[in-house]
């Protein structure tokens, strides 16, 4: 059950824009909605944001930026609080993707050590994951980026 948050609600409308392809708009949006809760929000609100906000910048360096946020809001949020929001989730099962994330962007930035340093920080997490579609998901672009770094490929992934 999840409970009614207005300030999720405009998040996911921001997400929403981006996966319908208005990149522009979501970014817009999210960030209107960073203005209002700041730095110190919410950790909900902060991870939820940063993480999603990351995905409409085509720059690594500026998707690095809301990645790190994302991974501090994450370090600062509770289960309690999580489960508030919607139950049965825990804080731990963001963590694989909140560091392949921030591979990912390392990598693209040619950081390979830092990049290597996330990936398997993601790989130590992945059993937390559970056996459905988005764990395989997860599981496949951990291989994937990790498959980057060794061979020095700075490109930017097609399902970024």
């Amino acid at each position: 059950m999840t409970a009614v948050d207005p300030i999720m609600t405009r998040i996911t409308q921001g997400v929403n824009d981006f996966r319908i392809g208005d990149p522009d708009h979501a970014r817009t949006a999210l960030l209107e909605v960073w203005a209002d809760i700041g730095p110190a929000g919410d950790p909900l609100h902060r991870c939820t944001l940063a993480h999603y906000l990351a995905d409409t910048y085509d720059d690594p360096a500026e998707a690095l930026v809301w990645d790190v946020r994302a991974l501090d809001a994450a370090d600062a949020l509770t289960d309690t609080r999580l489960n508030s929001y919607h139950a049965g989730i825990q804080v731990v099962g963001f963590y694989p993707s909140l560091h392949l994330n921030l591979a990912d962007n390392f990598r693209r930035l040619g950081a390979f050590p830092a990049a290597t340093h996330h990936v398997e920080a993601a790989r130590e997490r992945l059993d937390i994951l559970p056996d459905d579609d988005y764990g395989a998901l997860i599981r496949g672009a951990v291989t994937e980026v990790a498959a980057a770094i060794a061979a020095g490929d700075t490109t930017r992934r097609p399902t970024h």
